[in-house]
């Protein structure tokens, strides 16, 4: 019986809440030793002193909070190992980032879910060994290399043999350093993206299908098509199905096709090899590499060029393709989500777009709605966004009349959830005392019986005259504080997109 309750693993749980402590105890003394600590300096002299494989760790505890216990024991080198799991009822993205940043690993929120508990730590405890094992297999081979370096010293006439044997052993072990730093950069980058307009707010019959078809396809390793104007959410669509896939430890890798060259995007898709070019002076993995195990998000899509095109359409369908510059194939298992604001069907019969790659894109659409078409959300998104950017400027405004929101509403959104952002982030700046004052100026609604025919059409037009007259103002200064992008509460990834779209040029 010792021997069974020795080779059982530890569970530290950190919390000050009793009740808390016997839900997480409940969940977990049949498969784990519980270890408990209602402070956080007590939790940290139980894991100096005591073997402790994982942690579950609550944010909100007197003395010392749950960030800063955290951040203590990855200070020291007996315990910053050990994975640490935050539990709170606090679920904004900003404590989750917070905590993540401070070296957690993952993030429960209240109410407590015994299944989930218990997953988590199955999960977080497979991975710490499956890192525990690459690590040692890491110094293995570099004590490999040393014993090899040495024999090297001593025996001249198998240099040749031993160079050929270190030359194998060091790519191989370059390669997995060069996967995983590139692995880690891009998702610490992930983390800190702030996302398009947070998480999808909203509440209304049109929003709701959409997360019913998300819930629906997330679980699958269907390839997924996004459809919707610029400014809707597609990007934090494609987030919610990868973080509700079985491939959410894995990396969500994003390529906006707007944002880039055409004389890059192949490179950045699927790499290069040194010298595959002028100025390509090292191998650079490319985006299906890093996706490998994962998801790829492939942004306006319809933005690619048809030269590519044919190569995107068999990574799509045989999972392979080669570095730019390079003859060796490479094999991936990857998720696709794409997603377009242009009419596809049009741009195939224009030639612009290839029609069996929209075939293959094309499994499982989903269309994401404009703002107009889910006005009744317009309240949760202002309250949200007024919420977001208190915190950011540190204003205090609490009030937003039923004019303000009545203006609002009436307003038909050309720029979506995004230009509502802007929008609000302006207001929150500029207002005056603890009520939202919005300056701007928006031009009402048509009349229903107009908005069908002329939408699509008036819209495009507006958008255009828009972007021109702007960037008129500007001196066509695209970035920058006093840029076009600001102004028009674009990316200026995405005013270039428009600005090729529309054609409008200098």
């Amino acid at each position: 019986m010792m021997e069974a309750n020795d080779a059982r693993r530890t569970v530290l749980i950190v919390d000050d809440t009793p009740d808390n402590i016997s839900i997480l105890n409940a969940a977990l003394m049949e498969e784990y030793t519980i270890k408990v600590a209602t402070r956080g300096k007590k939790a940290i002299e139980i894991a100096m002193t005591t073997p402790v494989d994982i942690i579950l760790l609550d944010v909100m505890m007197p003395e010392m909070d749950g960030f800063e216990t955290c951040r203590r024991l990855k200070e020291e080198p007996e315990t910053r190992r050990i994975p640490v799991i935050f539990v709170t009822a606090r679920g904004e993205i900003e404590d989750e980032s917070m905590g993540l940043s401070c070296g957690g690993v993952d993030y429960i929120a209240k109410p407590i879910s015994a299944p989930i508990v218990q997953a988590r730590v199955r999960t977080h405890l497979a991975l710490y060994d499956q890192n525990r094992a690459l690590e040692d297999r890491v110094r293995e081979r570099t004590g490999e290399l040393l014993r090899a370096n040495e024999q090297l010293s001593q025996e001249i006439e198998e240099r040749k043999g031993a160079e050929k044997s270190l030359q194998s052993a060091y790519a191989e072990i370059k390669q997995l350093k060069d996967r995983f730093q590139a692995e880690s950069v891009y998702l610490q980058q992930d983390i800190d993206r702030e996302f398009n307009f947070g998480e999808i707010i909203g509440r209304s019959n049109a929003l709701e299908q959409v997360f019913f078809k998300v819930e629906q396809v997330a679980p699958q390793d269907t390839t997924v098509l996004l459809l919707g104007e610029t400014g809707t959410g597609k990007g934090v669509v494609a987030r919610a199905i990868h973080s509700r896939s079985a491939r959410k430890d894995r990396p969500l890798v994003t390529i906006n096709c707007t944002a880039l060259p055409a004389n890059l995007i192949e490179s950045e898709l699927f790499g290069r090899e040194k010298g595959a070019f002028t100025g390509s002076d090292a191998r650079q993995m490319g985006r299906f590499e890093l996706a490998d195990g994962g998801t790829i998000f492939l942004d306006e899509i319809g933005e690619m060029p048809m030269d590519l095109q044919t190569k995107l359409l068999r990574v799509v369908q045989d999972g392979e393709f080669e570095r730019l510059g390079g003859p060796k194939t490479i094999k991936v298992n990857v998720r696709i989500i794409a997603s377009t604001n242009r009419k596809l069907e049009e741009e195939i019969r224009n030639g612009r777009f290839r029609e069996d790659l929209f075939y293959r894109l094309n499994v499982f659409p989903i269309t994401i709605p404009p703002l107009r078409q889910r006005k009744e959300d317009i309240p949760l998104l202002v309250n949200y966004f007024v919420a977001k950017f208190n915190k950011k400027t540190g204003k205090k405004v609490e009030t937003v009349s039923k004019d303000t929101l009545n203006t609002l509403q009436d307003y038909h959104w050309p720029g979506n959830v995004r230009e509502l952002e802007s929008v609000i982030e302006r207001a929150v700046i500029t207002s005056q005392g603890t009520a939202l004052q919005v300056l701007d100026r928006f031009e009402t609604s048509r009349k229903a019986g107009e908005e069908e025919a002329q939408d699509v059409k008036a819209l495009g037009e507006r958008e255009h005259d828009y972007i021109l007259q702007v960037l008129q103002k500007t001196g066509w200064r695209i970035e920058g504080e006093t840029g076009a992008a600001i102004i028009l509460g674009l990316n200026p990834s995405t005013l270039r997109g428009k600005m090729r779209k529309y054609g409008i040029r200098r």
